[in-house]
């Protein structure tokens, strides 16, 4: 799972367009129900205040993504679900994505050359205002960069969720968002954190993250805090159930528009469990005051700069195969939803549009 390769400096100077030229750029869309197509765009030149970005590396959010592509979006959701820099309405045809990381081939002089993370959709080139790419810490390689949008998410949820010093933590869900708020977790004085997922491979990557593993049926109940990442009424199911008297159960998942049934009988009420939502789109309470979305992803991007991470991104394809990866991913073509992935990187050519 290596970066592309970028051409020598000399080669990049006489073979990249101008600022004042138009590109080409090509872009992956959801052009209906379960199917995706990479489509060709040409790009304006360079205004004032934008830089241009080709792309290394994108990353599939594939919860989020996955509802995208089978068409689940509500319609009472779609306004609060746009992307930034998504064109198109939902269902379709629609250009989404959050997780980009490439290079800056023109703009700016302090950004030019530098590699920076942007909430763009999966796209070989493109151009947005200078103020909304970061760029990477210095220890932190673009191939990696790709879980920032999952650990931003990660971030906000134990905001959220303000877990205290020596608590017992569950998280149900081993995918990458549920691993990353187990990584984070088990980084807190005094607590112990057990993941739970109905795959027993998820045991060796929990372990490497510092956390417990078990299945549903063996976990230790008694959490004082339960964070539910699996995206299944099951597991949030399981998610109650291991909750103590009065802890709190976070919910990451969001189902679209899927019905989720769920046991509010049985000791819900008895256990006096709090019930609460966690979503990226707003900053915690908490903090919202003295934290902008950009201070948070910042911090975001600082938090991946462990090699243990890299143990996350099980997969990688190159762009041409994106639409393909999709329909996988979001168990489209009829093979079922990839459960042995977890973070899957797309991995662009260097160099402009052929």
């Amino acid at each position: 799972m290596t970066s592309p390769s970028l051409p020598s400096a000399a080669a990049a100077s006489s073979a990249l367009p101008s600022a004042g030229t138009a590109v080409t750029a090509r872009a992956c869309w959801v052009v209906a129900a379960g199917r995706a197509e990479l489509r060709r765009e040409t790009l304006p030149p360079l205004a004032d205040g934008e830089v241009r970005v080709r792309t290394l590396h994108s990353g599939v959010s594939r919860g989020t993504e996955g509802l995208v592509l089978r068409g689940e979006v509500p319609a009472s959701e779609a306004r609060r679900m746009r992307a930034p820099f998504q064109a198109g309405e939902f269902p379709a045809p629609v250009k989404y994505g959050y997780v980009s990381v490439g290079v800056v081939e023109a703009g700016p002089d302090d950004l030019r050359g530098r590699t920076v993370f942007c909430l763009y959709p999966h796209q070989t080139v493109y151009q947005v205002g200078a103020d909304t790419v970061l760029p990477l810490p210095s220890d932190v390689p673009a191939a990696r960069a790709v879980l920032a949008a999952y650990m931003e998410t990660a971030v906000n949820a134990l905001w959220d969720a303000a877990p205290g010093i020596g608590e017992r933590i569950a998280v149900v869900g081993g995918g990458t968002l549920g691993l990353l708020v187990a990584w984070l977790a088990a980084r807190l004085p005094g607590c112990t954190v057990q993941l739970i997922d109905t795959v027993p491979a998820r045991a060796d990557v929990a372990a490497a993250l510092g956390a417990g593993f078990a299945l549903p049926d063996a976990a230790t109940p008694e959490a004082d805090l339960v964070i539910h990442t699996s995206g299944h009424a099951a597991g949030l199911a399981t998610a109650l159930r291991l909750a103590a008297f009065e802890a709190t159960v976070l919910e990451l998942s969001w189902y679209g528009s899927r019905a989720v049934s769920l046991p509010l009988g049985e000791a819900f009420h008895a256990r006096r469990l709090v019930l609460k939502s966690s979503q990226v789109g707003h900053v915690a309470p908490a903090q919202r005051g003295r934290w902008s979305h950009r201070r948070r992803l910042a911090l975001a991007l600082s938090l991946l700069a462990d090699p243990v991470l890299d143990r996350l991104i099980t997969h990688s394809a190159p762009f041409d195969e994106l639409p393909q990866v999709l329909a996988r991913l979001a168990g489209a073509d009829g093979a079922g939803a990839a459960p042995d992935t977890l973070c899957q990187r797309i991995d662009y050519a260097p160099g402009p549009e052929r």
